[in-house]
């Protein structure tokens, strides 16, 4: 064989790999991550929430990445942030009888107001492992605040999933 249809049986192959694996995924019925299909009922949408909340903010983000239009006015939706809170539970204890690992647990309390329907009120838990060190307190510290933020991102995904899971529903029912 001459190199040059050599190289050209490789870029071959390597079109064929790829177009193999797009027509798998394709048909698998993958999507990418976070990209949602809105009902028409949230294309607009007014978010309300207590001032200063971290967990607000990351849900604005959330909902502007998936194509919701925020409005201050008010709008036919109306998604409330009641409250967001972090609790932690003992997990165990090491041999000296300090807290060896905690659970935490980030919870978020919302309502879905829309006209001429009863508001419906959600609660959603996100859990994470957490081991604590004593001896590398500084640094702990920043692993549980990168893990609170991990928890605040994956609850607001969870709310836009339910969001668009509710809205997407019969009205009749």
């Amino acid at each position: 064989m001459q190199p040059s249809s050599r190289t050209d049986n490789k870029q071959s192959l390597k079109l064929m790999l790829v177009l193999g694996f797009s027509l798998v995924l394709a048909s698998c019925g993958f999507q990418l991550r976070d990209d949602y299909q809105l009902p028409a009922s949230l294309q607009q949408a007014k978010l309300s929430a207590p001032q200063f909340s971290e967990f607000a903010k990351v849900m604005r983000e959330r909902l502007v990445l998936a194509g919701v239009e925020l409005v201050e006015k008010d709008s036919p939706v109306t998604i409330r942030i009641n409250n967001d809170q972090l609790d932690r539970r003992t997990l165990s204890l090491s041999a000296s009888g300090q807290v060896a690992e905690y659970e935490l647990i980030y919870r978020v309390r919302y309502e879905l107001l829309q006209e001429q329907r009863e508001p419906q009120q959600f609660e959603l838990e996100v859990y994470r492992d957490y081991q604590d060190d004593p001896n590398f307190a500084l640094a702990k510290t920043r692993e549980r605040e990168i893990l609170v933020g991990e928890m605040r991102e994956e609850a607001a995904r969870r709310v836009l999933r339910q969001l668009i899971a509710e809205l997407t529903e019969t009205p009749s029912r």
